[in-house]
């Protein structure tokens, strides 16, 4: 068994493996690597088994999404440590390493993810994941490094080591062992906050996720969804609301949600004043999807609830995001003093 088995899930990527699968190669001593291929039109498994026949490749025959990839292959794999790597992603020298010792050196560090900054700006963090996630107290997430769509620049002022409340699916390092014992990824969100999901469920049990400024990685971002895909935002819309169901006590719930989705309609009025009449279409629709689905969403609530010590968690930041980002011009996670 492999002590870290990176995998990499992959559709149609073939342009980004190309370009970056050099840098995992060469940056990856001692590590096995696996491209696990979700159902490419574009001869991505070929192009691998040609041109990097030490990596191996484990091919599905459809498009799972980010969940239910990652799920299938990685019940086919067996190592202490996994990281889930995007395959737009470009490492460094002595990535591996400091996140692996870190995690080595307490048993409760469930999860980790290295600085990420962003490939087109590489002197600025990226969207997904940035210096380390966190979320507020309407379960709205953010970085530390990015709040929005604002992006800080890396000045070394995030090259600690910090628990954070969750590690960024770009580029995570997870333990097998609790992975698996929590169910994996939740298949229902399809893409888009599973590793959220999941992290909230490792704190739940007892175990901390972390940061590790010491270990950078460079991400393209939007790979397969951009920014600009309604497609994108309704996913965070509709796997936004199922977090909270699953992870807050209903003492919370009572006035959290109705909050939450009426801050939910503001975007959408916002989106549709902007003339991004797609994206506030997109609200709508993930929101009549959640409400379909609001039955299955209370029976995973109860299964989490036995697989958890509660619902205390660490590193929730106590302020609302929304109101301190576009109320007080708090552009920084430096300034929320979390």
């Amino acid at each position: 068994m492999s002590k870290v088995a990176i995998v990499i899930l992959n559709f149609n990527g073939k342009h980004f493996l190309k370009q970056f699968m050099p840098s995992v190669l060469k940056y990856s001593e001692g590590a096995k690597i696996i491209v696990a291929d979700n159902g490419s039109t574009d001869q991505s498994s070929d192009f691998v088994k040609q041109e990097f026949p030490e990596i191996q490749v484990i091919a599905l025959a459809e498009n799972r999404g980010f969940c239910g990839g990652y799920n299938t292959v990685l019940r086919q794999v067996e190592a202490t440590y996994y990281v889930l790597l995007n395959s737009d992603v470009e490492v460094t020298p002595n990535w591996l390493q400091p996140v692996i010792e870190l995690m080595d050196s307490n048993p409760m560090i469930a999860a980790a993810q290295p600085k990420i900054l962003s490939h087109r700006s590489k002197n600025k963090f990226e969207y997904a994941g940035a210096a380390g996630g966190q979320i507020d107290l309407l379960g709205y997430p953010f970085c530390r490094g990015r709040m929005f769509d604002s992006l800080e620049e890396d000045q070394q002022q995030y090259d600690d080591t910090v628990p954070i409340f969750w590690a960024s699916g770009a580029c995570m390092f997870v333990r097998a062992e609790l992975f698996h014992k929590m169910g994996g990824l939740d298949e229902d969100f399809f893409a888009h906050m599973e590793e959220i999901d999941l992290c909230w469920k490792l704190a739940r049990a007892g175990n901390s996720i972390f940061y590790q400024g010491k270990s950078t990685v460079y991400h393209v971002g939007g790979g397969t969804l951009s920014a600009s895909n309604p497609r994108k935002t309704y996913f965070n819309f509709r796997n936004g609301l199922s977090l909270l169901i699953k992870h807050q006590r209903i003492s919370s719930l009572i006035w959290k949600f109705p909050l939450r989705i009426l801050l939910d309609w503001v975007a959408a009025i916002h989106f549709l004043s902007t003339g991004s009449g797609v994206h506030a279409k997109a609200v709508i629709v993930a929101h009549l999807s959640f409400g379909r689905r609001i039955v299955n969403e209370i029976r995973k609530r109860e299964i989490v609830a036995r697989q958890s010590q509660g619902f205390s968690t660490n590193n929730i930041y106590r302020g609302l995001i929304v109101f301190d980002y576009f109320l007080l011009g708090k552009k920084s996670s430096q300034e929320l003093r979390l």
